[in-house]
Formats: C-alpha cells, structure tokens, sequence
C-alpha cells in the first residue's frame, strides 16, 4: 500500500486556477485513486477497526479534495459545483437565526480579490444563493468592501439584481458606503438609469440618506441623472429630498447649468418646474444664463429670462450675460438696456 502512494504522480490540472487563489493546487487522478481504493486491504485490523494504512489514505485524499475547492471559482460556469452541502440553501423553507463563530467566519472569508462568498454569488448571477447569504449574515459581514471598495449591495445594483438589492436594504446595510470612484450604490443606480433599484435604495425605512454626497468627480446623485437627461429619475431624487440648486465638486454647476451646457431644452423646462435657483452662481459666478448666452443661444436664453434671471448679474470677471451678448443682435433683443432701474432690474420702456 506504501509503495502505490509513492507511485502516485500528482500533475497540474491545466485550466483550473481561475482565480489564482492557489497557485499550486494538485489533485489526484480521478483513476488513480479508484484504483487505490480498490486494491487489496494489507495488514490486521486495529482494535477500532480500521486497518493500518486505511485512516491515512482517507485523510489524504480529504485533503486533497480541500486543496482543490480551494480556488473559488472566480470567473467559472458554476460556482456552487465547488460548495460543501452546508454552504447551499436547504432545498426546503429557510430557516434564519444565528450563526456560531466558525459559520460567520465562512461567510466572511476573502478571495485574493478580497470578495467574500456574497460578493461572488452575486457576480455568477445566483440569486438564491445571495438571498440565503443575507438571510444569515450579520451586516458587518454584508458591507465587507472588496479590493474594489465595492460591497455587495454595489455589485447587486451594478448588474441589475433587483430582489438582492432589496433584500440587502432590509437587513440596512450602508447605503453610504463608496467604491474607488466614490460612488454609492445610488451614483450606480443613476448611472445606469436603473429607476427600480433606486426606488428601493430611496425607501430606506430608516430614512433618507445622505443625497448631498459627491463621488470622487464632485458629482452627486442629481448631477448624474442630469447628464443623464433622465427626467423620471430627477424628478425621483428631488422628491425624495435632493436639493436642486447643490452645487458640484469642481466648477460649482447646479442641475441647471449642466442642463444648459447640454443645450437640453425640454430638459432645462423640466428642472425649472422644480422651482430652483434661476441665478445660481459657479465658481467663477457664470449664472445659467451666462452659459446660455455665451453659447449663443437664444432659445435658452428666453426659457431663463422668462423665469426671471438676471440679465445685468456679473461674474468674477465682471462681464453680465448682456456683455457677453455684444455682437449679437438676436441675444441683445432678449436683453435690452436701459439705464433705468428698479431694484437692480432693468425698466424695459415701449416705443
């Protein structure tokens, strides 16, 4: 029995390590070990019954079978081919409670990539699995950020996953927590116009959170869904308690200059409905209509004048929108002059 272990040869297995966990995983051959089992039992038994070579060929077969589960399959067809039946959901009704030291260990155990086991039965799309998870997780263990910064609930936004993500806001998980752009799962939910994870991300029944928080570009959840030109989604974050004239991380632009530097009409209507700042200053203190008229137009400039934005209102430079207008007749005809004033604004006399 001695000499077949000695004969074994154990290879690589080309094509397993896809996820570089263990970089010199080896496994029997699947012959050879039916072979080995089926040789010939050597020796007396022992006074428990076990025969002398037979405790060792076991364990070293377990250990072999752990050694190849021991990459997690990131990046593979099936993640759960790999999972001990403990690790599955019960094919019958889930039963929550809680979970002794070892089993939470699992559950937060990490990947090379720094995933835990929720992180990746998100990304090979197995709902059941993920579901389970966060029906037994503690939320420290739900809000583990991977190498990424990205916690579950990022990932479940990101791809789209609408039941995980209500699973996880009920058990509160951080909705405030950023991944290496900055961004909170609700900046994923805008960018990708997902109106149905946002939904749920804003119904948080533990209030509202934080929709002032810029990611890493200076960009809240609003300036997104602006330049996203997503009216149903803006009208949904100002509903919920955005504020429609805060002002972005680097040039100081609310929604409504950023609508106007898209030259969006039907979408710079849409925000004035929403009653904001008509003169909200950059920066360098350019108001909407600054923009609309350095960019020569004309039908924006009208949509701003009608909601009462000042023509005669200079930026750092000193120029106002009438100053910027000089050459062009169409824009000087929206902005007439006149030396008299009331209260600051311009008195318009008829011919």
């Amino acid at each position: 029995m001695a000499d077949e272990w000695k004969k074994l040869s154990l290879q690589p297995e080309e094509g397993r390590y896809d996820s570089g966990i263990a970089e010199s995983v080896q496994f029997l051959n699947e012959d050879e070990v039916s072979r080995l089992q089926s040789l010939p039992e050597e020796g007396s038994p022992k006074s428990d019954g076990s025969r002398p070579h037979e405790a060792k060929s076991t364990d070293k077969i377990c250990e072999l079978q752990d050694l190849e589960r021991i990459d997690s399959s990131y990046g593979s067809s099936s993640l759960t081919e790999s999972l001990p039946p403990s690790c599955l959901p019960p094919s019958g009704p889930s039963e929550t409670g809680s979970l002794d030291t070892e089993h939470i260990s699992s559950l937060a155990y990490l990947s090379e990539e720094g995933d835990t086991l929720l992180h990746l039965s998100i990304i090979h799309s197995i709902p059941e699995l993920s579901e389970y998870i966060i029906s037994l997780a503690p939320k420290e263990v739900l809000d583990i950020q991977n190498d990424l910064y990205q916690s579950a609930l990022h990932l479940a936004v990101y791809l789209g996953q609408v039941n995980v993500v209500e699973a996880l806001v009920g058990k509160c998980v951080s909705l405030e927590l950023q991944d290496r752009k900055g961004d909170t799962a609700l900046h994923l939910a805008c960018e990708n116009q997902d109106l149905a994870c946002a939904k749920i991300l804003l119904q948080d029944p533990r209030g509202p959170q934080n929709l002032q928080l810029q990611n890493w570009k200076g960009l809240c959840c609003l300036h997104i869904a602006t330049l996203k030109r997503n009216h149903d989604l803006i009208s949904l974050l100002l509903e919920s308690g955005a504020d429609i004239n805060s002002q972005d991380g680097t040039s100081g632009k609310t929604a409504l200059h950023l609508a106007v530097e898209m030259l969006d009409r039907p979408l710079l209507l849409h925000l004035l409905q929403h009653r904001p700042q008509v003169d909200a200053f950059m920066y360098n203190g350019c108001t909407p209509l600054h923009l609309a008229v350095g960019r020569k137009d004309a039908g924006l400039a009208r949509i701003l004048c009608q909601a009462g934005a000042d023509i005669l209102q200079r930026n750092r430079e000193g120029d106002t929108p009438q100053d910027l207008a000089e050459g062009n007749n169409q824009l000087l005809a929206l902005l007439p002059f006149d030396d008299l004033m009331i209260s600051g604004k311009p008195v318009v006399t008829s011919a």
